[in-house]
Parts: structure tokens; C-alpha cells; sequence
């Protein structure tokens, strides 16, 4: 596959993350009497990923998150010479698809972005259970780690073919259950940047966390598994 294709793939498969994931959150997770709630919102996380891996990893792998990229590379599995050109194609997915939410989302009544905002993350003031920069900060890192841990696994030459974009699409949603209340759950520098960059303020100033600490796990979870598997 050549750049343009590849990187067309991680545009779209970021977007419909972002899009799919937040969109849950701020249009469906809080209606009145049917709403999904926490574990409805995991799960469109764990779907949007589970779904575009299957349409677009044939063509870029289906990264979706600059952590994944940066990940893979310490494991050995991808090259440093494309990372800029994933990060870009992330970045811009994550914007536009935080961006098309907002016209959608603000076509309601008593929608407004500073009260409604789009399901930025956030540690302290900005995290939905209150908790502070070092929890948030621990729970990315860890939680990315364990991230790209699966993923290596998963699509590691030794495991079962075909199943790779479930597992870690229900690894995703896992991640969720746990950590939605500690920072919203980021584990994914461009699903951060996208309503950070649309909202502002406050999701902006933090944005620096959640591009940190999951970069961190993923180089750490990556690096781990090639360790460990190394012959």
C-alpha cells in the first residue's frame, strides 16, 4: 500500500474512534431514561476499534493512536521512518471527528460546550471522579501498557489468525470500565487532542498528560513484549 492510502486508513479509523467513542458519550451515555451509561460507552470504544480494524488494518495495520504507533515501534514491528506521517493522519481524524460531533451535538437545546463539552479528558478539576495528576497520570501509563502488551500479542506471529481486532477491541473496552471515571480514558494521544482541541480551556491545558503517559506505556508495553519474547 502506498503513504496515501495508508495514511487515508488511519485518518478514517481515528475519526470513526473518536467520532464512535465520544460521540456515545456525549449524545446517548446520559438520555434520559435509556441512556447507556459508563458500560455503553466502553463498549463504543471497544466497537469502534473491533469494526475499522477489520475494514482498514489490511491497509495501515490499524493503528488509530499515536501510542499504538510509537508502541509497535519499540516492539520491533514498525518503522521510525512513517511515524510522522500515522501521527498526522491520527491528529487530523481526532480533530475532524471532534469537530463533526460538535455540530451534531450542539443541534440540541441545551447543549453548550463549555457545560456539555465533548468528552475531553482531564485530571483534577478536569476528571470526571475528581482524581488528581499523579492517579491520572499512573492509570495512563499503566493502562496503555497493558494495551499494547495485548496488541503485540495478539497479532504476534504465533497467534490465532482472524481474531486479533476483537481482542483488542474488547481490550479497549476493559480499559474503559476501569478508568472512564479517573481521566475519562485516554490510553490515545490523538482521541485527547480532537475534543481538546475543539473545546479548549481547561482540556487543552491538560492535553500534555495524555499525550505523555500513554506514549510512555505504549513504548514500555511494547518494548516489554519484545523482551520477553525475544529468542
Amino acid at each position: 500500500m502506498n503513504n496515501m492510502n495508508r495514511a487515508i486508513a488511519e485518518l478514517m479509523g481515528t475519526f470513526w474512534l473518536v467520532f464512535g467513542g465520544c460521540g456515545s458519550a456525549v449524545i446517548a451515555a446520559g438520555f434520559p431514561d435509556v441512556g447507556i451509561g459508563l458500560v455503553g460507552v466502553s463498549l463504543a470504544f471497544g466497537l469502534t476499534v473491533v469494526t475499522m480494524a477489520y475494514a482498514v488494518g489490511g491497509v495501515s495495520g490499524g493503528h488509530f493512536n499515536p501510542a499504538v504507533t510509537f508502541g509497535l515501534w519499540a516492539g520491533g514491528r514498525f518503522p521510525a521512518r512513517d511515524i510522522p506521517l500515522y501521527l498526522a493522519a491520527q491528529v487530523a481524524g481526532g480533530i475532524a471527528a471532534a469537530a463533526a460531533l460538535y455540530v451534531i451535538a450542539s443541534g440540541a437545546p441545551d447543549f453548550a460546550l463549555p457545560v456539555n463539552g465533548l468528552a475531553a479528558n482531564g485530571y483534577g478539576e478536569g476528571s470526571p471522579g475528581g482524581y488528581g495528576l499523579v492517579p491520572a497520570f499512573l492509570a495512563e501509563v499503566l493502562l496503555t501498557f497493558f494495551f499494547l502488551f495485548i496488541i503485540m500479542g495478539v497479532t504476534g506471529k504465533n497467534a490465532a489468525v482472524g481474531f486479533a481486532p476483537l481482542a483488542i477491541g474488547l481490550a479497549l473496552t476493559l480499559i474503559h470500565l476501569i478508568s472512564i471515571p479517573v481521566t475519562n480514558t485516554s490510553v490515545n494521544p490523538a482521541r485527547s487532542t480532537g475534543p481538546a482541541f475543539i473545546e479548549g480551556g481547561l482540556a487543552l491545558q491538560q492535553l500534555w498528560l495524555f499525550w505523555v503517559a500513554p506514549i510512555l506505556g505504549g513504548l514500555l508495553g511494547g518494548f516489554t513484549h519484545r523482551v520477553l519474547h525475544a529468542e
